[in-house]
């Protein structure tokens, strides 16, 4: 299992994780037509030209599920119960095509489920950077975790 158990999770503890991504126009193509957005500032390069960005902005929303995405591998593969909450979502910089995503996760908190002894909530904050290290998104989230259910760290 390549995710953590409730238990190893350490209060304070910044993850970098290894993999990254470069975004590219299919991408935004993509995400932006399946979510049923037309925003021109995605899709309209033409548009774009016109704007102070002077080319496409990456979806915010790709940029979110990106983000939380890269950090799956290394925390919550196949040990997440489920997510229960994003919070403190900003994108403080744009994010252009050909950007090259980067991400590191700090664990804010844990505790026991008052519900199911199997189980815990931890709270993260997760931050994504591009290649130039400028932050271009970030969000405090909060999964639902199972135990070890051997009992072993």
């Amino acid at each position: 299992m390549a995710g953590l158990w409730f238990e190893e999770f350490e209060i304070g503890k910044i993850h970098h994780h290894t993999i990254t991504r470069t975004v590219t126009e299919t991408d935004n193509m993509t995400f932006s037509c399946m979510t049923m957005n037309p925003q021109p500032l995605h899709i309209d390069r033409n548009f774009c030209e016109q704007t102070e960005w002077g080319q496409p902005l990456m979806n915010s929303l790709f940029t979110l599920g990106l983000m939380i995405g890269i950090s799956v591998n290394d925390l919550t593969l196949g040990t997440t119960i489920a997510n229960l909450g994003m919070t403190d979502v900003t994108f403080p910089a744009p994010l252009f095509q050909g950007d090259t995503v980067n991400v590191k996760t700090e664990v804010l908190d844990k505790r026991e489920s008052k519900s199911r002894p199997d189980a815990g909530i931890v709270s993260f904050i997760h931050r994504a950077f591009k290649q130039d290290g400028t932050l271009v998104a970030q969000c405090t989230r909060q999964a639902f975790m199972r135990k070890n259910p051997k009992g072993q760290v």
